[in-house]
């Protein structure tokens, strides 16, 4: 009965995103991490696709109609292939948390009706991924749920570090790729006759000396090319030119311009997207930590000169609203609020599992069902923890959990994911069952070696059977602050009464994890496998 009510409510606060009856857009367009991000169009449907790092799958493409709402729709990158497998693995001692899917990039190919992703991995080499036969083309950029079917390609030997990837208009059987930091290069492609994409020239188009620039991307426009690059974290510049290879002019778009949310850092990075009917629009990104980095949007105007500038609002700044960019009743299932009670053949677009997970050791039935993977007392070590971004500004995640099956030694329950960590969970000790909240789960900056594995703040009861664990957290932006933010730990066991347990956990700030703290729950054994929870279900809720 609670979680019938539960769902109710719940659905109750989606209605009227999902009704799409909104004039404006509303800034952050997301309120989620979902950083380095790539946007482009397909008739009347917007694509977005953002880095995971050691996240797995990687590479979440989102879908919109008008800009302003978003869902999550598949990830290019299905399992993180990647080497060394153990690290990415989570195997054999080794981890690559920070590692993994940086900035990439992703575009459609009509002619063959083909998606491309494309990555560099650990500074080394460049990862493809190609999902094809979805018919976008055909249905105005809409993809059904079942036609997302992605496979890797041959591997290409340069590292397009920051890349954005471009087919031309003109001939889809050529591509161009812009990458770098501070020196800008161009690559050419050919597409060979089995769709897999060749290197046939390379050059250095642009070097901005002693600045850092990154996150390039190429468009073109009335016959010319521009080059988006970032001045990280701050500032963005445009380059034009006649043609892919230069000659290159720079010039700034926005430079440390303030808003629309405080202590969050400057709206950079990002890219550009046009509407059906001309009008374009920039989405960049806030270093909103402790939540992440989350984006913004605004619209941009073109001069007689042939130069973009960004709309801002009264006081010269970055727009907390502007009017809704597409008028459609074209729906989506927007990224928020959400009930999943695990139920069909596989997880929602919405998880990412920490590392590849253990695929012997979860399924769906009726529930989500952890079995234990790792032998480990390292939580950062341990396989088949499922994360969830946590929803900005306030919100709580609940994780309803059946734990009887739990052995000797296990561990499971809900933890506050990030370097920083801390959970609420259930410690087995013979055929006894304790609550207990740990904090001091932390990662040593840089190296990302487990500094320690945390430390018993409170103990509950021992309890047999269900039990909802719930996280509540304030991700209200605090970057370059002192302060942190706080988060509360409880625990139900009928759902309907929660008791906090613990003090409250201080969130950090520090942008060298790159991904903000997420929702996750877990299940691993200390002594030896075998044991198992089933996950029934997880409500996050605004607060």
């Amino acid at each position: 009965m609670f979680l019938h009510t539960l769902t109710t409510t719940l659905l109750l606060l989606l209605l009227p995103r999902l009704a799409l009856s909104q004039t404006t857009l509303t800034n952050p367009v997301i309120w989620q991490d979902h950083p380095d991000l790539d946007v482009f169009r397909i008739g009347h449907t917007f694509y977005y696709s953002s880095s995971t790092f050691a996240y797995s799958p990687g590479a979440p493409l989102l879908r919109s109609f008008d800009l302003a709402n978003w869902e999550a729709v598949t990830h290019s990158v299905p399992y993180l292939n990647f080497s060394p497998a153990n690290a990415y693995n989570l195997t054999s001692g080794s981890r690559a948390y920070v590692k993994g899917i940086w900035a990439s990039t992703l575009r459609y190919r009509p002619s063959t009706d083909t998606f491309y992703w494309l990555g560099c991995i650990d500074g080394s080499k460049t990862h493809i991924w190609t999902s094809p036969g979805g018919n976008a083309r055909q249905n105005g950029g809409e993809v059904p749920p079942q036609a997302w079917n992605w496979s890797p390609r041959p591997v290409l030997s340069n590292c397009y570090y920051d890349a954005g990837l471009f087919f031309d208009d003109n001939d889809d059987s050529q591509a161009y790729v812009v990458y770098g930091n501070t020196q800008i290069r161009m690559a050419q492609l050919v597409v060979d006759q089995n769709g897999d994409l060749k290197e046939v020239r390379n050059q250095l188009v642009y070097t901005s000396g002693d600045m850092t620039l990154e996150g390039a991307r190429l468009y073109k426009r009335n016959g010319e090319y521009y080059v988006w690059v970032t001045r990280p974290a701050d500032a963005q510049f445009v380059l034009r030119g006649k043609s892919p290879w230069g000659s290159f002019e720079r010039r700034v778009l926005v430079d440390r311009v303030g808003g629309p949310l405080s202590s969050a850092g400057f709206a950079h990075q990002g890219g550009i997207v046009d509407t059906e009917d001309g009008r374009w629009f920039y989405l960049g990104f806030l270093d909103a930590y402790p939540g992440g980095r989350i984006p913004v949007a605004a619209p941009l105007t073109w001069g007689s000169d042939g130069w973009p500038s960004v709309v801002r609002d009264g006081g010269n700044g970055w727009g907390r609203t502007y009017p809704l960019p597409v008028n459609t009743t074209r729906k989506v299932n927007v990224l928020g609020p959400r009930v999943d009670e695990f139920k069909g053949g596989k997880l929602g677009p919405e998880w990412e599992w920490n590392h590849n997970p253990d695929n012997g050791k979860w399924s769906l039935s009726d529930g989500l069902v952890l079995k234990t993977a790792t032998v480990t007392g390292d939580l950062f070590a341990a396989r088949n923890t499922l994360t969830h971004r946590i929803v900005g500004p306030k919100s709580r995640g609940t994780f309803r959990i059946d734990v009887g099956a739990m052995r000797d030694g296990d561990r499971a329950g809900a933890v506050l994911f990030r370097d920083k960590a801390a959970y609420i969970g259930i410690h087995k000790t013979g055929n006894t069952a304790s609550i207990v909240m740990l904090d001091n789960l932390n990662l040593v900056e840089g190296s990302w070696t487990t500094s320690s594995t945390g430390r018993v703040a409170a103990t509950g009861p021992s309890i047999t059977g269900e039990i909802w664990f719930r996280i509540q957290a304030d991700i209200t932006p605090a970057f370059g602050t002192d302060t942190g933010r706080q988060v509360i730990f409880s625990y139900s066991t009928d759902g309907r009464i929660f008791t906090n347990l613990g003090p409250a956990f201080a969130m950090s700030n520090s942008w060298r994890y790159f991904t903000g703290y997420r929702y996750g729950v877990f299940n691993f054994a200390t002594k030896a496998l075998g044991g198992e929870v089933k996950v029934k279900s997880f409500a996050m809720e605004m607060v």
